[in-house]
């Protein structure tokens, strides 16, 4: 062990050489740098939307529109829409179920046009899907998550037409859905009312530049109830239940446009059970010119955005903190890892959203360390062989793992004479804290006092591991699996849960750790969440667990 100023570090030999492990996280530049494996080379659909629901299945869909895909309907069975655009009578599938268990998929039956649509997982698990294109734009479907089940369309509607807008789970369970093309407004899924339609939102109309550039906003369920709502370069918090903006803080520096088609990302850094869940940051990474798209369409591709930028919104007078990415990127993916780290993956370096408008794919994840130094935040690692770039995707799996699918910059499926093919195939990125090398000192959890949790209760979990244990370096996390699509993923959050006490138990070899949920469904609204131990920045295998409503 070696002391270096106030920190403690340890090194720790491998096979893969030594890992430096301070308290609370792997060091910045591990040994390792992931690795990729394909799972599929051919899903049957391009991978436009995603979201993992808890019985360890991933829905999968593109739009219904794009003509034939490469999955079947089951036999005799068909979707027959007059108002198709492209198939009237059309025995493809557009969506898929996959396994993760068994690593295989299977088709599913979406009746209307998804394309560029929304989604959130309501408190009992099921998918709520809203939106899309043509005779899908005001249409709520759901997907329940159990065998054999397929999606349903309810009779239930939007009030006006939802393409590329938000979507955000709501403490009461309910949906608020934000934007959409020409729609500078907000509705909410189910609605209260008979007589309930929509809330205009100036705020939308005022930040759509002459590219628009504010599609898909970044909306946020922030610690006071409120929502934080990003869109362009600017910002609100907003009470939705008003319809009154609370706060406004300052426009992102830098003369680039960060929603679509410029297309940043972003991610909600976790809420600290420590901090009483009250601090909220936001990290808004990539982007493009708000000319980006003009620019494109007339055949030169400008460098996508280099920067990110930290908001702490809950701070009395918040000031943007901007840092510097090792690659520009557009059309990137942010996730929460099960650790807290953020992972950015896909995209390209130049250009912006939109059909051939990219070039100079970003083959190499990118992963960036809140807690570190901003010197010290951001690393490189292993890149993969296939672009991903419009209409890609990604989710954290509970092994860790991230699923990475999608990619199609063509308005059809196309795998010859176009730049970049329409890429049907699935891949698994394996970030560095599932090295081989790291497993003898990654936690076990045997098991846990109750899957079935309530706000505000404490409950245990027990845990073995080889390593030595330092009480300092533990995480308990809960990671709220997200609707991701075009480069957000809505509804995802990451819960550091506050450990209330850690005991030794058979011979140092074995521990039980008591911590306790959020008290509100303000901070950890009602549903499935997969909890992760972390000690010393390796994650143990996920457990689904059920945080039910009060």
């Amino acid at each position: 062990m070696v002391a270096f100023g106030h920190a403690r570090i340890i090194l720790a030999l491998s096979g893969a050489g030594i890992l430096l492990l301070q308290w609370g996280c792997v060091a910045s530049q591990e040994l390792s740098r992931g690795s990729w494996a394909t799972l599929l080379k051919n899903s049957g659909v391009s991978a436009m939307h995603m979201v993992l629901t808890h019985n360890n299945k991933v829905i999968i869909f593109d739009r219904t529109d794009f003509g034939p895909s490469n999955i079947s309907l089951p036999s005799g069975k068909c979707r027959n829409d007059p108002n198709d655009t492209a198939l009237k009578t059309d025995c493809w599938a557009h969506s898929i179920e996959y396994d993760i268990a068994t690593n295989s998929v299977r088709p599913l039956t979406i009746e209307t046009d998804t394309w560029c649509s929304s989604g959130a997982l309501l408190a009992d698990g099921r998918l709520v899907q809203m939106g899309g294109y043509n005779d899908g734009a005001q249409v709520v479907r759901y997907f329940s998550p159990c065998e054999r089940c397929d999606w349903f369309e309810s009779p239930s509607r939007l009030s006006v037409s939802r393409w590329y807008a938000t979507a955000q789970i709501l403490p009461d369970n309910r949906v608020i859905v934000v934007g959409g093309i020409y729609q500078f407004s907000y509705e909410f899924v189910p609605k209260q009312t008979a007589g309930e339609t929509v809330y205009q939102l100036p705020f939308l109309l005022q930040t759509a530049d002459s590219f628009q550039n504010n599609l898909y906003p970044f909306v946020y369920l922030s610690s006071d109830g409120n929502l934080f709502i990003f869109a362009n370069a600017d910002s609100i918090l907003l009470d939705y239940s008003t319809n009154k903006i609370v706060r406004r803080f300052p426009t992102m520096p830098g003369m680039e446009a960060r929603n679509y088609p410029s297309s940043g990302s972003s991610v909600m850094l976790p809420l600290e059970g420590e901090t009483g869940y009250k601090y909220v940051e936001i990290l808004v990474c990539g982007g493009a010119s708000s000319r980006a798209y003009l620019q494109a369409t007339n055949g030169t591709f400008t460098p996508a955005s280099q920067t990110c930028g930290r908001l702490k919104i809950t701070d009395a007078n918040p000031k943007w903190e901007m840092e510097t990415m090792p690659i520009h990127r557009v059309m990137g993916d942010m996730l929460l890892l099960p650790t807290g780290d953020v992972l950015i993956i896909n995209g390209a370096q130049s250009g912006t959203a939109g059909w051939f408008l990219a070039r100079g794919p970003v083959l190499s994840p990118l992963l960036y360390k809140p807690k570190l130094g901003a010197n010290g935040r951001f690393q490189l690692l292993t890149p993969s062989q296939t672009p991903r770039l419009y209409h890609s995707t990604a989710a954290v799996l509970p092994d860790g793992r991230i699923l990475v699918g999608g990619s199609n910059p063509n308005p059809t499926y196309a795998f010859s004479n176009v730049l970049y093919p329409t890429e049907l195939s699935l891949e698994a990125f394996s970030p560095p804290y599932l090295d081989p090398a790291y497993a003898s000192r990654r936690p076990t959890v045997s098991h846990i006092s109750s899957t079935i949790l309530r706000h505000g209760n404490p409950f245990s979990l027990y845990f073995s591991m080889e390593a030595m244990l330092s009480e300092d370096s533990i995480l308990i996390n809960l990671l709220a699996p997200p609707f991701t699509s075009h480069s957000f993923s809505m509804n995802h959050r990451v819960l550091q849960l506050k450990i209330l006490q850690v005991t030794t138990q058979l011979m140092g070899k074995s521990y039980e750790v008591v911590t306790e949920t959020p008290t509100s469904t303000v901070i950890a609204p009602a549903g499935y969440y997969i909890l992760y131990l972390v000690h010393a920045g390796l994650p143990s295998q996920g457990i689904w667990v059920h945080l039910s409503a009060p």
